[in-house]
């Protein structure tokens, strides 16, 4: 559930959800609805990521992904 369109909402969320009665995504819906929005949590989660990204995406990939862009 990465949102690069930047559309993910609490409603989306709730959505994506549906039906999964684990306790994880009870807590993280609660969470959501009692903060109204879902920026933080992406923050958090961005935060989390971003040292295995940058372990994954070395500067060869980044380059290639980049130049592919370019020539787009």
């Amino acid at each position: 559930m990465i949102d690069f369109q930047g559309d993910l909402s609490v409603a989306k969320v709730r959505e994506l959800l549906a039906g999964d009665d684990s306790r994880d995504a009870k807590a993280i819906l609660s969470k959501l609805v009692a903060d109204r929005n879902v920026e933080d949590m992406m923050l958090v989660l961005a935060d989390c990521l971003l040292e295995p990204v940058q372990k994954s995406l070395g500067d060869d990939l980044m380059r290639e992904q980049l130049r592919m862009y370019s020539e787009s």
